[in-house]
């Protein structure tokens, strides 16, 4: 009974060794960034601040938002306008694009919707097999005779 208890004690701790050295290896991980955070805010000069921005992609990510705040008021002003206007632009392209694609498949339609009723189709069929309103494809059929 002791020799089962025994071996069932080894087998658990064999499944779980490599459990807990998993989560020793996580803890280091986050010790280590936690210590580098630490240093960040501890930081007395700016050789110092590279130095764990090149290590830490999020501190580097704090060290470029702390620069930008540290900045006088009129830099801050201007880059702050720049930003706005480079979003804006993003937007304006992106509308565009999506009333391209609308207008594309609209024409689209309207290209299918020409070829089925060059083979007789119904205009109800035209409407359904293209999701165009049948007022539209009644034009587009008295157009084509």
């Amino acid at each position: 009974m002791d020799n089962e208890r025994e071996r069932e004690g080894d087998d658990v701790t064999k499944r779980i060794n490599p459990i807990v050295d998993f989560v020793e290896g996580v803890q280091q991980e986050t010790s280590d960034l936690l210590v580098k955070w630490l240093l960040f805010l501890k930081a007395e000069s700016k050789t110092k601040l590279e130095e764990l921005a090149m290590s830490e992609p999020t501190i580097r990510k704090a060290v470029d938002v702390l620069e930008f705040l540290n900045q006088d008021k009129e830099a801050r002003r201007l880059y702050e306008l720049r930003e706005k206007a480079l979003k804006d632009e993003l937007n304006m392209i992106e509308g565009a694009k999506a009333e391209g694609r609308t207008e594309g498949e609209r024409q689209k339609a309207m290209e299918i919707a020409k070829n089925l009723l060059a083979m007789d189709m119904t205009v109800e069929m035209v409407a359904k097999a293209t999701g165009l309103p049948t007022e539209e494809i009644e034009k587009l059929k008295e157009q084509l005779h």
